[in-house]
């Protein structure tokens, strides 16, 4: 009798197992919010320039984006549906649709742009070329990449999970050789440093986490897990989905510190001015060994690739969901490219810093969170739209306390602008 019971205790534990891996990918997917090539600018920038001081931050957004990107994912698996289709239906008139979108297409502009100068600078180190070579050959990076995947998304989540396997194995080993100090790394991850000075790397960083297309596409991603629908298999998928969310954006967050630390062990106080993605490159190989300087150019072009694919999907999913039409990948990716390569060309051969473009970018992501953000905290605490599996009381709380401190940072940084 007990070894019957045993039997079938170990059946539904291999089921449950199996059920989780199907499941598995779309926070592998979303995860390279985390670690794209703005998490890289902001990072080396904040570390080179002010140590481990904004430690705090990286872990604040972690955090933050952790919650807010369950709750995107809660919604497809919840109503069936993704946040943007969602919200065609509440908005209701064409024109605040129109609107709706033409916005959100602003956040992938700058995603994209990130994205770009991330895959250019890398492959401008890693070959030895001019970066405006280097910025020619990565306005293709998209086209190799479906090729390589090809019809089957499960080949996609596979191809991000092998990019972000390079990046995090690469800081593994960023992280050995420059051997940081352990005791900063341990004060400066519970103490704020807030000065005005470090208000657009703070308002960047938040930006380079908690990203706009991230928080857009993780319904869209979710939904096409469902297959019956019914009560039984969503609060399933919602277990999975909870699993799937802490395990790789975890590990994402602690890549993306990793960056922070790398940068603040290597770079500052060490006398060596790194301003530029470049600086940065070649202040390493010295002080560190060429191997070094190859890891750091791996890590970059593996995040400005892996990072390009989830910008795709992002912006897909906002057309089909707020205009209900479809565009194949390679179409939005061309167009959507043609868009940044102009200016970011342009830029490039007046000599503007790609790190600064890069921190730039970020801070309009920042700025932009809101597009998201507010619609997916208002959908998941309606239960007309979330049935039984609406938030939690405590949950909306957090959420909504999140977002105003996230609105209470770009207020400020504004300010310090305008005044």
């Amino acid at each position: 009798m007990f070894s019957s019971r045993r039997n079938r205790l170990k059946s539904l534990a291999g089921l449950r197992s199996s059920g989780f891996l199907r499941f598995y990918g779309p926070a592998l997917v979303v995860s390279v919010a985390y670690i794209d090539p703005g998490n890289f600018g902001t990072a080396i920038a904040a570390g080179a320039g002010y140590g481990y001081d904004l430690l705090w931050v990286v872990w604040l957004a972690s955090i933050m984006g952790m919650l807010l990107q369950y709750l995107s994912g809660k919604i497809g698996i919840a109503t069936g549906r993704s946040m943007p289709e969602l919200v065609r239906e509440k908005l209701e008139s064409r024109t605040r649709v129109l609107a709706y979108w033409l916005s959100s297409e602003l956040f992938a502009v700058a995603t994209d742009l990130a994205e770009f100068l991330g895959v250019a600078v890398a492959l401008s180190l890693l070959l030895g070329i001019p970066l405006l070579w280097g910025a020619f050959i990565a306005s293709f990076d998209i086209i190799v990449i479906f090729l390589f995947a090809g019809p089957r998304f499960r080949r996609i989540e596979i191809l991000i999970g092998l990019l972000v396997s390079i990046i995090g194995f690469g800081y593994i080993y960023e992280i050995v050789v420059t051997r940081p100090d352990i005791m900063s790394i341990a004060f400066h991850s519970v103490t704020p440093v807030l000065t005005p000075s470090t208000v657009p790397l703070v308002v960047g960083i938040i930006g380079a986490t908690v990203m706009p297309h991230a928080l857009a596409v993780h319904s869209w991603l979710t939904k096409s897990k469902l297959t019956t629908g019914d009560a039984a298999e969503k609060h399933q998928l919602l277990r999975y989905h909870l699993a799937d969310n802490m395990l790789n954006l975890s590990i994402a967050g602690l890549v993306n510190a990793a960056i922070l630390v790398m940068a603040a062990a290597a770079f500052n106080g060490t006398g060596s001015s790194v301003t530029t993605v470049e600086e940065a490159y070649q202040t390493l190989t010295p002080l560190f060994g060429a191997l070094a300087g190859l890891v750091f150019a791996l890590t970059l072009l593996a995040s400005g690739l892996s990072s390009s694919t989830t910008g795709v999907l992002a912006g897909q999913a906002m057309m089909e969901g707020l205009l209900g039409r479809n565009i194949h990948p390679w179409l939005r990716r061309l167009v959507l490219r043609g868009v940044n390569v102009v200016p970011a060309f342009v830029a490039i051969y007046l000599g503007f810093s790609a790190l600064d473009l890069l921190v730039y970018s970020q801070i309009i992501l920042s700025l932009l969170i809101p597009l998201p953000l507010v619609p997916i905290i208002y959908l998941t605490s309606r239960k007309d739209t979330m049935g039984e599996f609406v938030n939690r009381r405590v949950t909306t709380f957090v959420a909504v306390a999140f977002a105003l401190l996230i609105l209470a940072f770009n207020a400020y940084f504004l300010l310090q602008v305008i005044f």
